[in-house]
């Protein structure tokens, strides 16, 4: 049997899980009422049960977030929420503390998240055998060291592939509530490492001032999925809960194609993907289109790239060009033709900060923006935010899935019947109990069943395959053909 692979997408909300879904994830992690890191990203019971309704049509999951260090008091209340999201019948629940697997659960799927930072062989094999399913590795782990943890159990592995890196090892930052009182454990992080700082050496004098000292690019694995893929690793995990719905949508998009191209070229003897349906896109996908403080691959392959983002925690965005000059309120960039009206660009000034410019409007390759900044000849200008870009891609079809079918309208002694298969080999029969009359002139008229039978849409389903199957040339109402495709996919979908 081949192996899933799956891309793991996050959700803010049902919207945003909805989004991702129909991008093209395999599965969704989203937070829930109460307990997930993530104290600005919690949903109700009843808006996570509407997105495992929806995911579970493709055959994708979703888990729940329930990942903070909990007090003693709040443990009941947590065990009473995990029975509602198992009535809610979600997939799984991503943990950090123990002391969940002590309460009385119901037989739900339980994940170690990266937070109980899970980096050592032996680490993981305690949690398998404590009864988790799958673990959630830190994300400053390389090739060999994730080979090595998959040779040792056969616990299923899960791995970060974009977003956000943390200075600190996975799940053991106390930067935050150590400065503040808001800790990151308990979805409270208030991103300390992302402030300026001054160095200074042991005689007290400054060497860097005012530098995003602990700040780290953000994190790009996405060519390197094949070799993960052969390490062990059978989850891809887009990091952003807290992202908007364009980063989603282009993340997950991006990814499904890279993986995709895989399973279906070099890896489609051993490997398949772990949901169902195929996604089409108004939009070209690229990680740099989106937040990005750039990219780096971190440790994966070893300790030898920069991996600090010092100049600034913000958003880079897509590099354009360099300011070739001012002419009199306007840039000339190199590539300037890239750029659209109400695009937000990004500089490093001459105080080695970031700095932005909004575009007002772009005419003959120049850019004319709202307020002229005096920025340097030859400054590198990234784009980092894509007006054009985000308008198309914030259309709620610009990312549609669809699950193939094969439909045969074929007759039987009462009437006529409707079958259809879907691509995991789902099949749903409906029948019509009607009177088998000739055409006028005995016509076929199947192209016209043909046309109708197509016409599936708001529906998950796409009919690439039509059959009609007929002893004589028969009459149908066109109302019964819709009749029949109407119940036929909704049978499907139950």
């Amino acid at each position: 049997m081949k192996k899933k692979i799956e891309i793991l997408a996050p959700a803010k909300d049902l919207i945003q899980g909805i989004a991702a879904i129909n991008a093209g994830a395999d599965a969704v992690y989203i937070g829930a009422p109460l307990y997930g890191a993530r104290s600005n990203a919690t949903n109700s019971i009843e808006d996570v049960a509407a997105l495992v309704q929806y995911a579970h049509l493709f055959n994708a999951q979703v888990f729940v977030v329930v990942n903070t260090i909990l007090y003693d008091n709040e443990l009941e209340d947590c065990r009473k929420m995990i029975w509602k999201l198992y009535d809610a019948k979600v997939d799984a629940l991503i943990i950090q503390d123990m002391a969940i697997m002590e309460l009385d659960l119901p037989p739900i799927v339980l994940h170690a998240s990266t937070q109980t930072n899970n980096r050592d062989a032996d680490k993981i094999k305690f949690l398998k055998e404590a009864g988790v399913k799958r673990v959630v590795l830190a994300r400053e782990l390389n090739l060999h060291q994730i080979k090595e943890i998959s040779e040792t159990t056969d616990v299923e592995l899960e791995f970060f592939v974009t977003g956000a890196l943390c200075v600190s090892f996975s799940g053991n930052c106390y930067m935050s509530v150590a400065n503040g009182e808001r800790s990151a454990n308990r979805g409270s992080c208030a991103q300390n490492c992302r402030l300026p700082y001054n160095l200074i050496d042991g005689h007290g004098e400054t060497l860097i001032k005012n530098s995003h000292l602990l700040s780290i690019k953000d994190f790009d694995v996405s060519d390197q999925i094949p070799n993960l893929i052969e390490a062990g690793i059978c989850s891809f995990k887009i990091e952003g809960r807290l992202k908007d719905i364009v980063y989603v949508k282009n993340n997950v998009s991006y990814l499904r194609q890279k993986l995709d191209a895989f399973l279906e070229g070099k890896g489609s003897d051993k490997y398949t993907k772990a949901s169902s349906g195929k996604c089409t896109y108004t939009f070209d996908s690229a990680l740099n289109r989106t937040f990005n403080r750039g990219y780096t691959d971190y440790f994966v392959n070893e300790r030898h790239q920069s991996i600090g983002s010092w100049n600034s925690p913000k958003s880079k965005g897509e590099y354009i060009g360099k300011l070739i000059r001012i002419v009199g309120n306007a840039y000339e960039i190199e590539n300037g033709h890239l750029l659209n009206n109400g695009d937000g660009l990004c500089y490093i000034n001459e105080s080695n900060e970031a700095d932005g410019i909004y575009i007002n409007k772009v005419e003959n390759s120049l850019a004319y923006p709202f307020v002229l900044k005096d920025v340097k000849v030859g400054a590198f200008i990234y784009r980092n935010n894509d007006a054009a870009f985000i308008k198309i891609v914030e259309r709620e079809d610009s990312a549609v899935r669809k699950i193939s079918t094969t439909l045969l309208l074929t007759e039987n002694e009462n009437g006529f019947e409707l079958i259809a298969t879907d691509e995991d080999g789902n099949v749903s029969t409906v029948t019509l109990v009607h009177p088998k009359e000739r055409t006028k002139n005995n016509e076929s008229i199947a192209e016209n069943f043909k046309i109708n039978l197509a016409k599936t849409g708001f529906t998950p389903y796409i009919a690439d395959e039509i059959n009609v199957i007929f002893s004589e040339n028969w009459f149908l109402p066109i109302s019964k053909i819709n009749e029949m495709r109407r119940t036929v996919f909704e049978q499907l979908s139950e």
